[in-house]
């Protein structure tokens, strides 16, 4: 079952409000969208486009490897027919980054004029959507190109998303792109964190029923995934039903974590101990503590708990990383 975006209704609005401000003018105006990954960026942006299916949209993004220059261009012109474009050709085969381009080399400035040209020529008279996804991931062509698009007398809205610019491919550049472009007046500037533990338990209302609604529930789902929205989906695709289960299982801390995967392993405390690197009597402490949270009566009782966890894909209970694991073999 799809997640319902949910806590982004003032975001959507805002967007909504800036579309407006287009269709009723004939200048641009911006709208940056900012937030982690994960967080529901592209989730907004397909809402809001969704609402517009007839409207002209001109989309793209960076790559995933190995950025190159006009990035977002070259993905906007993908597919389409360009025979219209009052744009030099080979100046053209340049901004598609047409794997036989011309000998003909233009200067940056020159390039960039006739990129801003080209989308002036795809825009025509009527109004339309420029949207820019993963905006800290685009070369330094398509930062300033996105930059001048922001400063024209284009009837669009550019619609702009980013991570963090500490995140981007080139921080200084990004950050002095997104500053320009959400100081333009009426700029809609809009950062997206995590959904309230109360946001979740409406997604998670929606996916399985009234039953899913105790807010513990909700709190616990909350911590696992910190609101992410995207962590969410992935719990819930992953989890399925069992995310109903998770507020009834104990919160363990890593350590603990640790110290029950090698009880499940049989080892007695001092083999702990030494695959830890931590004393007996902290082992014995942790050990209280484990045989309290999960209610189990003995260590070997505790320990088939958590291969009973193992067995329906929890797996949080009896977890250990891969350096502990390393040190459980060496010690053995």
């Amino acid at each position: 079952m799809a997640v319902p975006m949910v806590g982004r209704a003032g975001a959507l609005d805002e967007l909504r409000g800036a579309w407006s401000r287009v269709r009723s003018g004939r200048r641009p105006v911006t709208a940056v969208v900012t937030g982690a990954a994960g967080t529901g960026k592209t989730a907004l942006v397909t809402a809001f486009r969704q609402e517009r299916a007839t409207t002209n949209v001109l989309a793209g993004t960076a790559r995933v490897h190995s950025p190159a220059p006009y990035d977002w261009l070259a993905a906007v012109l993908a597919g389409r027919d360009t025979r219209g474009l009052d744009v030099p050709p080979d100046a053209l085969a340049w901004l598609k980054q047409d794997p036989d381009v011309p000998r003909e080399r233009y200067t940056p400035e020159a390039l960039l004029r006739i990129a801003v040209a080209a989308v002036r020529g795809l825009v025509g008279t009527h109004h339309a959507v420029l949207v820019v996804e993963d905006l800290h991931a685009l070369d330094p062509a398509s930062l300033n190109l996105i930059a001048e698009l922001g400063s024209t007398d284009l009837p669009v809205l550019l619609l702009v998303t980013s991570q963090p610019a500490e995140a981007a491919l080139s921080p200084e550049l990004t950050t002095r792109t997104l500053a320009r472009l959400g100081g333009h007046p009426g700029a809609v500037r809009r950062h997206l964190g995590g959904l309230l533990p109360a946001e979740v338990g409406e997604v998670l209302r929606h996916v399985y029923g009234s039953e899913a609604g105790a807010p513990e529930l909700a709190e616990a789902v909350w911590r696992r995934t910190d609101g992410n929205p995207y962590r969410l989906s992935e719990l819930i695709a992953v989890e399925g039903a069992a995310v109903c289960e998770i507020s009834r299982r104990p919160e363990l801390t890593a350590r603990e974590r640790e110290v029950l995967g090698l009880l499940a392993e049989g080892m007695p405390n001092k083999q702990i101990a030494r695959v830890l690197g931590i004393s007996v009597r902290t082992v014995t402490v942790h050990v209280s503590n484990l045989l309290r949270k999960t209610g189990a009566s003995s260590r070997t009782e505790a320990a088939l708990w958590a291969l009973s966890g193992r067995r329906s894909g929890d797996h949080h209970v009896g977890w250990r990383d891969n350096d502990t694991a390393a040190r459980s073999q060496s010690s053995a």
